[in-house]
């Protein structure tokens, strides 16, 4: 510390009036705001590896130059062991979104285009940041290779897999681990020889004010590495806390495939997202090796509470389509039924009012047209009615002829119709939705009504029916029942691709989701 102080005084021929530690969450770098007597601050540096100090220093001030937002690198201990830097402010990207976080993915618009502004800026520091980089400085190695990837699937096998005690084929597993890297690192496109930052995540993006907006600004990219835009991409929207809806995260690849054009030829948007989709399998395992060495060998909780969002990612990604590593993929499959990873939630999120388990971001665009993934085909002709209903005015009628369905009763429920500020909202409404979700009950509700549900669709597609129809009924169908009716058949119809046709009776709305076509 003290060492760091006398950089300081050389700096500014001053001695700091105050030093302030910041805590920092996973790194063995020591961070310290030092401010002056003129009241200016400057974050000091205390690093363990001068290789890697000197990477930060050399990549800083490269970025610099080509006026990037990065912070500049003011000055630099001889032995390169300590250095100061600008203060970019308090706000990181991951404290101003964390209202949307904790609400499981709900993000207001504010915060969605924080999101916005930081995806559209990455392809800035990924292509320009490249050009001109002398990648023999990165650290610890120059770029994204065979060994990088291996030694990466090998953690996750070695540091989670193995400790789930699954059974696997270790020949067959490490020949798919072989074709999976190779995939990976082959490539001639444009894309393939930027800068990978390599940690893009929120903690690392600072928010600084500059005329009534908020920018910002990259710190922590020391291990970047000359390697595909693809990678950080996928650490970015698929980093499980996050939790984002698949309608956001659908607009964030489509804002960055926009603003990657700007720098560099890219491929078509069915290229881009089937490329992406391996760079996200790859994410994920790699996450989950990390959580495995923190959480089961260094006990902490926090990287244990973090696995089940990880596998509920992974989950969804193997639902979307199929990859060409049939072990892998086999051995994947397996480890999410894992009754450990079973996440005792429902699968809701929301940001777009709804979950849906499909891996195109561009589904939104029609103009763009790539395909859609589902897992399931030959779904045959069977189509799914859900109706909101209040108990007051009786169940539905069952127009098919087959004499009705599941008729599920919300009313044991908290009930938002009880307060003021809801009487006038229903269940499609977003504070009538955040007072149900933060509340639980509905979601513990929902969780035995999908895995009814669930068996009950497969079964019938199995058999060739073509009708079914399920119910849910509260005192006004107003607020719980609407919740329900339209969780269950956003869910039914994203996870079989079936038509489903949502009736909310009191409320005269009606919508029909058609059949996914592949």
């Amino acid at each position: 510390m003290q060492k760091l102080r006398e950089l300081y005084h050389q700096w500014s021929g001053q001695e700091p009036l105050s030093v302030e530690l910041i805590p920092m969450a996973g790194s063995n770098r020591v961070y310290y705001r030092m401010i002056g007597t003129d009241g200016q601050s400057v974050i000091g540096c205390i690093g363990t590896s001068r290789e890697e100090n000197h990477a930060f220093v050399y990549l800083a001030r490269h970025f610099s130059k080509r006026q990037l937002p990065v912070p500049q690198v003011l000055a630099v201990s001889e032995d390169e062991m300590r250095y100061l830097q600008q203060d970019l402010g308090t706000q990181s990207l991951f404290n101003a979104i964390r209202g949307g976080r904790e609400a499981g993915g709900r993000y207001t618009l504010s915060e969605q285009q924080l999101l916005r502004a930081t995806i559209r800026q990455l392809p800035n520091i990924q292509m320009r940041g490249a050009r001109g980089l002398d990648f023999s400085q990165c650290y610890p190695t120059p770029q994204f290779d065979m060994d990088s990837v291996l030694f990466d699937l090998n953690y996750f096998k070695y540091c989670f897999l193995k400790a789930t005690e699954l059974d696997f084929h270790e020949l067959k597993l490490e020949a798919d681990f072989r074709l999976l890297a190779k995939d990976l690192t082959e490539g001639d496109e444009p894309t393939a020889y930027g800068f990978l930052y390599r940690d893009f995540q929120a903690r690392n993006v600072m928010l600084m004010s500059a005329e009534e907006k908020l920018i910002p600004y990259f710190i922590d990219f020391q291990g970047g590495r000359r390697g595909p835009c693809y990678y950080d991409l996928a650490s970015f929207l698929w980093q499980a806390s996050a939790r984002y809806s698949h309608k956001l995260r659908r607009e964030l690849v489509f804002e960055y495939y926009h603003s990657l054009k700007q720098y560099t030829e890219v491929p078509t948007p069915h290229q881009f997202v089937a490329r992406l989709r391996l760079f996200v399998l790859f994410r994920i395992l790699q996450v989950l090796g990390a959580y495995g060495f923190r959480g089961y060998f260094e006990r902490k909780q926090h990287f244990i509470d973090s696995i089940p969002p990880a596998i509920q990612n992974l989950q969804e990604l193997l639902d979307s389509g199929t990859f060409p590593y049939p072990h892998l993929i086999d051995v994947l499959q397996r480890l999410c039924e894992l009754p450990q990873f079973i996440s005792q939630e429902p699968v809701v999120s929301r940001a777009d009012g709804y979950r849906t388990t499909e891996l195109n971001p561009y589904k939104a665009h029609p103009k763009d047209g790539p395909a859609t993934f589902s897992k399931y085909d030959g779904k045959g002709d069977l189509v799914v009615k859900v109706f909101s209903f209040s108990y007051r005015k009786g169940i539905p009628e069952d127009e098919s002829g087959n004499g009705g369905g599941y008729v599920f009763d919300c009313r044991s429920t908290h009930n938002p119709g009880r307060y003021e500020p809801y009487k006038l909202l229903t269940g499609l409404d977003e504070p009538v939705i955040r007072f149900l979700e933060d509340d639980g009950e509905i979601l513990t509700f929902l969780d035995s009504v999908y895995r009814l549900a669930d068996a009950h669709v497969r079964r019938y597609i199995q058999r060739g029916f073509t009708s079914l129809m399920f119910c849910f009924g509260c005192t006004g169908g107003q607020h719980r029942s609407v919740y329900s009716a339209q969780h269950l058949a956003e869910h039914l119809h994203s996870k079989f691709g079936i038509e489903v046709r949502i009736c909310h009776r009191e409320q005269g709305i009606t919508q029909v989701l058609k059949v996914k076509n592949h």
